[in-house]
C-alpha cells in the first residue's frame, strides 16, 4: 500500500468522478488546482458527457475515459471521487475494471465496502482526504 505522497508522486492521469462545471464547487476547484500542478484531468460526469470541462472532454463513464487513454498507451492512475459516500461502491468496481492505480475518496467521503473491494483488487485507497490539501502539504515539505 503506497502512501498518499507516493500516490501523488506517481500519478499522471486523474479521473475526477463527479466533476462539476460550477467553479465554486470543490470538485472544480480541486481539479483546476491539480491540472495547474501538471496532472492530466479526465472529467467523468454523465450529466456533462461530450462537453468540455477544463479543456478536457467529459466522459460518461470511467471505462470511456480509460479507453480514450489506452489509445495512447496510458491508463488512469487515480480515480478521485466526488460523490456521496453511499454511491462509491459502483465507482470502486469501475475503478477495478479499468485497472486504476488508486481509489481516492475526497474529504468527507468514506465507504468501507468500496475501500475493501478496491484494496482486495490491488488498488491503493485513500478516504476522507482532499487531493489539493495533500498536494499542498507535500509541496510545503519539499
Amino acid at each position: 500500500m503506497r502512501t498518499i505522497e507516493q500516490i501523488l508522486h506517481a500519478a499522471k492521469n486523474i479521473a475526477v468522478v463527479g466533476l462539476s462545471n460550477k467553479p465554486e464547487r470543490a470538485s472544480h476547484e480541486v481539479a483546476t488546482y491539480l491540472q495547474q500542478q501538471g496532472y492530466r484531468i479526465l472529467p467523468v460526469n454523465p450529466a456533462y458527457a461530450g462537453q468540455e470541462l477544463l479543456g478536457e472532454k467529459v466522459h460518461a463513464t470511467l471505462q470511456e475515459a480509460a479507453d480514450m487513454l489506452a489509445q495512447d498507451g496510458q491508463h488512469i492512475d487515480v480515480v478521485d471521487v466526488f460523490r456521496k459516500s453511499e454511491e462509491v461502491p459502483p465507482v470502486a468496481k469501475d475503478a477495478i475494471d479499468v485497472r486504476a492505480g488508486a481509489l481516492w475518496m475526497q474529504l468527507g467521503i468514506e465507504n468501507q465496502v468500496a475501500a475493501d473491494l478496491a484494496r482486495a483488487a490491488g488498488l491503493d485507497v485513500v478516504m476522507n482526504h482532499c487531493m489539493l490539501i495533500e498536494h499542498r502539504k507535500m509541496a510545503d515539505r519539499a
